[in-house]
């Protein structure tokens, strides 16, 4: 694995206050927890995360964002800053690589993932491919990122983990558009699809390296959730299969 030896930027969440955000016009005629496969090894769930659990995870958010090892943006080894915020649990990962301590910042040791996380990892696992797959789940890593208005994230492979394991995402906040392309292709036919706040998306399987991305977050079109910060949430809770 290549590994980014430019620094990230640290940053901090805005004073916590109650969110002006307001459930917009851009939701589809969805039934909550539909699952769908959307292509082989893609499935959604909608709804998937009740509100009261997504007020917690913002709640937790917060506290995670808190130095040491605290939420930062992200730097590529070639210097470019993402504009993605992240923070990150068990394990630290930036461009390219993964380590037990936040190396492009403070250095501090990683903050652990909670064992509750690590339930709510195995339950979307289990609820997508099966009770078998969720009991066989072993997560090690979360990346909390936050998009702030205008943040975006391209086209890429969660391809840094030994492990084949599926991998979770769980969007919280504003929608937004997530693009899929293929797994040896970054380029066109892509499939879109908008993730909204609670919707659960996991792929494994032969889609486990697929190349994804967050091309556009629609402003103001979460649910109210007080301390959430303006933009969207997205937890990606992974087994990375790596060893100390």
């Amino acid at each position: 694995m290549g590994s980014s030896h430019a620094g990230g930027v640290p940053t901090v969440l805005p004073t916590c206050e109650p969110s002006r955000h307001h459930q917009g016009e851009l939701l589809l005629d969805r039934r909550e927890g539909q699952r769908r496969e959307i292509s082989p090894g893609v499935i959604l769930v909608s709804g998937w995360l009740a509100p009261n659990e997504q007020q917690a995870l913002v709640d937790q958010f917060r506290e995670w964002a808190v130095p040491p090892a605290g939420l930062r943006h992200p730097r590529v080894p070639r210097g470019h800053v993402m504009s993605v915020q992240s923070v990150c649990l068990g394990w630290h990962w930036q461009p390219y690589a993964y380590s037990r301590t936040a190396d492009d910042t403070d250095g501090a040791p990683v903050k652990p993932l909670t064992p509750g996380i690590a339930r709510l990892g195995r339950r979307a696992v289990a609820d997508t491919f099966g009770a078998s797959a969720g009991r066989q789940f072993e997560p090690d890593a979360v990346i909390a990122n936050l998009y702030e208005p205008g943040a975006r994230l391209g086209l890429h492979q969660d391809a840094e983990e030994p492990s084949s394991a599926p991998v979770v995402t769980i969007s919280i906040g504003d929608t937004c558009l997530f693009r899929i392309a293929g797994v040896d292709r970054r380029t066109s036919p892509f499939i879109d699809i908008h993730l909204h706040s609670g919707d659960l998306l996991v792929f494994g399987g032969p889609s486990r390296r697929i190349y994804h991305g967050v091309p556009k977050v629609y402003e103001n079109t979460g649910p109210q959730i007080p301390g959430m910060p303006p933009g969207r949430l997205s937890l990606t809770i992974r087994e990375t299969g790596l060893a100390d």
